[in-house]
């Protein structure tokens, strides 16, 4: 692991996910830029001495000496955007499978470069987009791409919370501060940090590209350098058109991620705060309410990865945990010269990081125009 010391929030998360199953170990890392939390880190997960590390550059160095079967074979990286693309890329230059938090990088270059190493080296990336992991996501994405609800037409997603409505990001001890700087975010705040999620979550339901948006973005906290607002129109390739919004400065609100998605048939509705609810809807009959849990009547892959019967919810962290598991699985069917299931692919890889970082680029080129005009998808 890169990041994710006992100063940092989101390691922990990662943690917890990639050991649910059992199908992951932690072995070595550098756990902060601070040796010494680093040091201390490393200690409260048990690992040895020799396996934490002061700098990424150090541990990739050693970790390539070691015997087969005793070195890592992947890296998470969980660090604040600036530093993604570094370690992902000497990870995959040493053999090194990669998992990294989104978005994929600091820049679209930079995920280009990723894209092209990944492609040279042959190794697996996957990218943490976490709402994909979700039982209810996956019941939905099957249930359209088997045609439920006819031709796509129409899709609303929102992604709102209200905790940077004021300027937090001054008074420290919160990860406000690298996520309000474009220095160490990127171009985009509330852009990148949520709305690729939600932009995210429209493609992988739906199978549909993004072509074209038209955006808005705006900074409401007086002096905030970078975006904490937007919203935008989307048009994508199979015809359909969609609404997005993302904010985080909605006074009171949470996480609160959801999604509706219309056809010709009917529609479904998705609320990631309700994770175990998927509500479809219809123009002949009543309204149905899905409840994900180890039920005959779903897909078979949602059932693959649903751990509990119903009304035991499942959420953030079995999420998290479905990508670790479908990757573990990938990773380890490789190694031995297996192919991968369909099952075990299904997670984010490079090429939605990559467009993830045009998601970005297209926002803020558009958002900034005052004359709103429409722009073509950044390639």
């Amino acid at each position: 692991m890169v990041g994710g010391g006992s100063d940092a929030f989101i390691g922990a998360i990662h943690r917890c996910a990639a050991f649910m199953d059992n199908q992951v170990e932690l072995v070595c890392g550098c756990f902060s830029v601070d040796p010494d939390i680093s040091l201390s880190s490393g200690r409260s997960y048990y690992l040895p001495d020799d396996r934490i590390y002061k700098t990424y550059q150090e541990m990739f160095k050693h970790e390539v000496t070691l015997p087969e079967g005793e070195r890592m074979d992947f890296v998470t990286i969980v660090t604040p955007n600036k530093w993604h693309f570094e370690p992902a890329l000497m990870a995959l230059e040493r053999g090194f499978h990669v998992v990294v938090d989104k978005p994929m990088t600091f820049s679209l270059e930079e995920a280009k470069l990723l894209q092209k190493k990944v492609e040279e080296t042959k190794l697996i990336l996957a990218l943490t987009h976490v709402y994909s992991g979700y039982p209810a996501v996956k019941e939905a994405k099957e249930r359209i791409a088997r045609g439920d609800f006819g031709k796509l037409r129409r899709i609303y997603v929102q992604y709102t919370q209200g905790w940077l409505s004021e300027r937090i990001e001054l008074q420290g001890g919160n990860n406000a501060g690298w996520r309000t700087d474009p220095k160490r975010s990127g171009k985009a705040g509330a852009v990148g940090d949520i709305g690729t999620h939600a932009w995210h979550l429209t493609e992988y339901i739906t199978g549909g590209k993004v072509t074209e948006l038209c955006a808005e973005l705006k900074a409401f906290a007086p002096g905030r350098p970078i975006d904490d607002d937007a919203a935008a129109f989307l048009k994508y390739d199979n015809g359909a058109t969609g609404v997005l919004t993302c904010t985080q400065i909605a006074a009171g609100e949470e996480n609160r991620l959801d999604i509706q998605i219309y056809g010709e048939k009917g529609g479904l509705e998705w609320h990631q705060e309700e994770p175990n609810s998927l509500y479809l809807k219809w123009n002949n009959k009543s309204k149905e309410i899905v409840r994900v849990g180890s039920n005959s009547f779903l897909t078979d892959n949602t059932k693959l990865k649903t751990r509990t019967p119903a009304g035991h919810p499942e959420g953030f962290i079995e999420s998290f945990a479905n990508i670790y598991r479908n990757f573990a699985a990938t990773v380890r069917a490789i190694k031995n010269g297996e192919q991968p299931s369909p099952q075990a692919l299904d997670f984010p890889t490079v090429y939605d990081g990559v467009r993830g970082m045009q998601f970005i680029e297209t926002m803020v080129e558009a958002g900034y125009n005052d004359k709103q005009k429409w722009q073509k998808w950044v390639e």
